[in-house]
C-alpha cells in the first residue's frame, strides 16, 4: 500500500476514528486503527465492538492496500510530523514507513484482514436533524446520565421519535433531563436506549453547523449516525426504558420565575465555600418577591438574595448545588420557570411549551440549616 496525504487531513480522520478505540482490551487489534485503502478512496476505521467509527480522508492512492496501526502510536506520529503531505508505505511484512519532509518513522502494522469491520447495517428507517441541533441536545442532556454501571439504562439516553417530535431523555436516580425538538418530517414511533459513551464522542466530532444534516438510521440492535464523510455505529442498550410519564407532574404549590443568570451565578458562589465531595445542600427560602440562598460548609457560610415573582405558598427546600448549575447552565432562556410542591418533593424547570424539562429531587437539610 502506498497512498500520501495532507497533515490536516490525516490528523483530522486519525481523531476521529480514535474515539472508538477502547482504553483497556485484552484483543490487541482493536487497539489499531485500519487503514483501507482497497477501494477508490482512504478510510480510517476502529472499532471497540460496542462503538465503531468509520470515516473518508482525502488523498492520493499510489498502491491499493490496508494495514492496522497500533492507534496511540499512530495518533501520536501523526500529531508531531511538520505541516505537509504524509506518505504511508507498507511492504509485505507489514512494515510501514510513515514519512513527512526530512522525518521518517517505520512501525510494524498488523494485518487487516484480522480486524474487526463495522457491522453491516441496512440503512433505510432513519431521521434527520441538523448537526447544530444533535450537538447541543446531547450537549444539554448528557450531563445526568449515570456514570456507573448499577443500571444499564441509565448509562444510555432515551431517543423517543413521534410523528415530528423527538424527545431525548436521561436520569441517574436524582434528576432527570428531557429536551423536545420538532423534526422536519414526521416519522414512525420508536424508542431506543443509545450509550452515553456513543453521545459523548458523537458531540465531539460533530461540527455543530445549522446547514450541515445528520441523518440516525436504526435497527434493533444497532443505532447508525452518519454524517459529513463519517459513519458511527453503536449498540443499543437493551430494556425497557423507565416510565418517565409517571414521575412528571404539572401540579404545584410554589411557581417562581427568576433572571436564570443570576441564579446560576449565586449558585456557583455558593459552591466556593463546598470542599470536593462534600455534600453540602443550598438551602433555598422563598417568599414573595425574593429568594434567599444560604450554605453552610466547614470552610464558612454565605447568604444571598435575589428578587422573583412568586405565585403560590412560601416554600424552603434544599438542594445539591451542582444538580441546579447543571441545568441551569443549558438552559438558553433569560427568564427560568421553576414549579415546587413541598421540601420533599422534585421540583421542575420548565418552559411553557415544555421544549425543555429539568426534574431535580430535593435533599433532607434539617441538619444543616
Amino acid at each position: 500500500m502506498k497512498l500520501i496525504c495532507s497533515k490536516s487531513n490525516l490528523l483530522n480522520g486519525v481523531n476521529i476514528v480514535a474515539k472508538a478505540v477502547p482504553n483497556k482490551t485484552t484483543m490487541s487489534i482493536l487497539e489499531c486503527i485500519l487503514i483501507d485503502a482497497t477501494g477508490s478512496e482512504i478510510k480510517l476505521l476502529a472499532n471497540d465492538m460496542e462503538l465503531g467509527i468509520e470515516t473518508v480522508v482525502e488523498g492520493e492512492i499510489l498502491e491499493k492496500g490496508q494495514i492496522a496501526l497500533d492507534a496511540k502510536i499512530f495518533l501520536d506520529i501523526v500529531r508531531k510530523l511538520p505541516d505537509n503531505d504524509i506518505t504511508i508505505v507498507t511492504d509485505s511484512s507489514l512494515k510501514t514507513n510513515i514519512t513527512c519532509e526530512k522525518a521518517k518513522f517505520t512501525i510494524i502494522g498488523k494485518s487487516g484482514d484480522d480486524f474487526s469491520y463495522l457491522p453491516s447495517i441496512e440503512r433505510i428507517d432513519s431521521i434527520v436533524l441538523s448537526q447544530f441541533t444533535l450537538k447541543e441536545v446531547i450537549r444539554q442532556t448528557i450531563f445526568s446520565i449515570a456514570d456507573n454501571d448499577n443500571n444499564k439504562l441509565m448509562t444510555g439516553e432515551l431517543f423517543e421519535i413521534d410523528g415530528d417530535i423527538m424527545k431525548v431523555v436521561s436520569l441517574d436516580g436524582h434528576r432527570i433531563s428531557i429536551r423536545k425538538i420538532i423534526l422536519k418530517n414526521h416519522y414512525p414511533s420508536r424508542k431506543v436506549v443509545v450509550p452515553g459513551k456513543t453521545l459523548n464522542e458523537i458531540s465531539k466530532i460533530l461540527s455543530g453547523d445549522m446547514d450541515k444534516d445528520v441523518s440516525i438510521f436504526f435497527t434493533g440492535k444497532h443505532i447508525v449516525f452518519e454524517f459529513d464523510k463519517t459513519v458511527v455505529v453503536s449498540r443499543l442498550i437493551e430494556g425497557e426504558y423507565f416510565k418517565i410519564d409517571q414521575m412528571l407532574s404539572s401540579d404545584y404549590e410554589t411557581k417562581v420565575t427568576v433572571n436564570k443568570k443570576e441564579l446560576l451565578e449565586c449558585i456557583d458562589r455558593a459552591t466556593l465555600l463546598v470542599k470536593e465531595g462534600d455534600k453540602k445542600p443550598i438551602i433555598i427560602s422563598i417568599s414573595d418577591g425574593n429568594m434567599e440562598l444560604k450554605i453552610n460548609s466547614t470552610v464558612g457560610s454565605m447568604d444571598e438574595e435575589i428578587d422573583i415573582i412568586k405565585q403560590g405558598k412560601d416554600i424552603m427546600i434544599g438542594f445539591n448545588p451542582k444538580f441546579m448549575i447543571d441545568a441551569l447552565k443549558v438552559i438558553d432562556d433569560e427568564e427560568i420557570d421553576i414549579y415546587l410542591v413541598n421540601p420533599k418533593a422534585p421540583c421542575f424547570i420548565r418552559d411553557i411549551k415544555e421544549k425543555y424539562i429539568y426534574l431535580i429531587l430535593p435533599v433532607n437539610f434539617t441538619t444543616v440549616a
